[in-house]
């Protein structure tokens, strides 16, 4: 039988695993409830097991029984992402999460239990692997760089030598109709860093602005400064995201706070403009705090880098998809995603890409559908056994291709 249809035959199997995750999500770097429940799922199939030391990671390594003229085997990569979001659920769906202002708002209950249920069919075909494939069960990628962590521990040479592809995948609850798989060479996904803004005055009543520093309008002015700013010295066909999503001053009308403060996401799709906004950002916001008579502590952190796709893998990605599910399945997206992803470390190290599937429920409409991180967020269990299937055709195939180049 087929990689695909035996997904199909797991279809009912992953979907329970994937309920278990829902209703119990975990936050950032410590999902011990989930670690036990992955390694549950790996108990019994032909795996060694390393657990992550600095977070709750699970890196699974199936050594491929098929010979090999090199010593150096072929070994291919595969992520999901484990962590929930902060996010109170309100879908209604009868396994919503039992934890209390958390959600598994992204899909990445779906990702994990994809690459379980690829776990087991790549460990039926062992014997035909003439390579080894590493699964990165990863924590901490909503914020944490759990990416980080774990290549940073090793994830990458688990197998006893670097890899030499890397796949990662992403579900969506709206932007493609249910079922559709979406790549891009190249820049598929922004750089993403955060921006922390103090600005410090000097209270007083509300009725005698002028006997006080008042740091609330020179915040609120840096707030629209930073937009008026991207529309005059970035270039708009190398676009610039910045939204301000904290703004917090004050604790009663009629008194002029000591300080105000604000919180941005920043989203750049170039190295140029990502270290052009380094400079000019602080040079901004200095200066209009200069204007007013105050001070201001402007701290920008670089976080994520942009997802960046091999070209030949993200075509050798593509040929799959088309060959498994026909080409109409396949959608390559004109521009990159504003969102942010830190498999992009892992693409900054080896060559592989990234692969977008829709999980619009069927029968919704995926262009007003809530997406992503939205408390109303649903992604349809039926795409399931589809995702199984691509992780463990991605690395059936790729070995194959490379062993037989070597």
């Amino acid at each position: 039988m087929s990689i695909a249809s035996d997904a199909k035959e797991m279809q009912g199997e992953i979907a329970r695993f994937r309920h278990e995750l829902h209703e119990e999500p975990e936050i950032g770097l410590d999902l011990p409830r989930t670690q036990e429940k992955v390694l549950k799922a790996l108990d019994g199939l032909p795996y060694e097991i390393t657990l992550g030391e600095s977070t709750t990671s699970v890196t699974a390594v199936l050594r491929g029984g098929a010979a090999h003229a090199s010593a150096d085997k072929p070994t291919v990569l595969l992520r999901a992402d484990m962590d929930g979001l902060p996010v109170q659920e309100r879908t209604g769906v009868e396994f919503s999460s039992k934890i209390d202002g958390a959600m598994h708002a992204c899909g990445h209950d779906l990702h994990t239990s994809m690459l379980a249920g690829a776990a087991t069919l790549l460990a039926e075909r062992r014997d035909q692997l003439a390579g080894d494939v590493v699964l990165m069960f990863q924590p901490g990628e909503e914020g944490f760089d759990g990416a980080g962590h774990m290549i940073r521990e090793g994830v990458l040479d688990a197998a006893g030598r670097r890899v030499d592809a890397a796949y990662g995948m992403h579900v969506f609850s709206s932007l493609e109709p249910y079922g559709q798989f979406c790549t891009k060479p190249g820049v598929m996904m922004s750089a993403s860093d955060g921006l922390f803004v103090t600005v410090l005055g000097a209270g007083g009543h509300g009725s005698a602005p002028h006997a006080a520093k008042d740091p609330v309008t020179a915040a609120a002015e840096m707030v629209t400064a930073l937009q008026v700013m991207i529309t005059r010295q970035f270039n708009m066909f190398d676009p610039v995201v910045l939204t301000v999503g904290v703004l917090q001053a004050g604790t009663k009308r009629n008194v002029i706070p000591e300080s105000a403060r604000f919180e941005a996401t920043i989203r750049t799709f170039s190295e140029a403009s990502r270290d052009r906004m380094m400079t000019a950002i602080p040079q901004l916001l200095k200066g209009i705090a200069s204007a007013h008579g105050l001070e201001v502590d402007v701290d920008y952190r670089s976080e994520y880098p942009m997802t960046v796709t091999d070209e030949d893998e993200t075509h050798t990605a593509e040929n799959v998809i088309s060959d498994m599910f026909g080409d109409s399945r396949l959608s390559r997206w004109a521009t990159p995603m504003s969102g942010s992803e830190d498999f992009s470390r892992v693409l900054a190290e080896v060559p592989g890409t990234f692969v977008g599937l829709s999980a619009v429920p069927r029968g919704v409409d995926h262009t007003t559908s809530p997406f992503n991180h939205s408390a109303y967020a649903t992604f349809d269990d039926g795409v399931l056994s589809d995702g199984a299937a691509l992780y463990a055709e991605l690395a059936v195939s790729r070995i194959a291709t490379l062993a037989a180049a070597n």
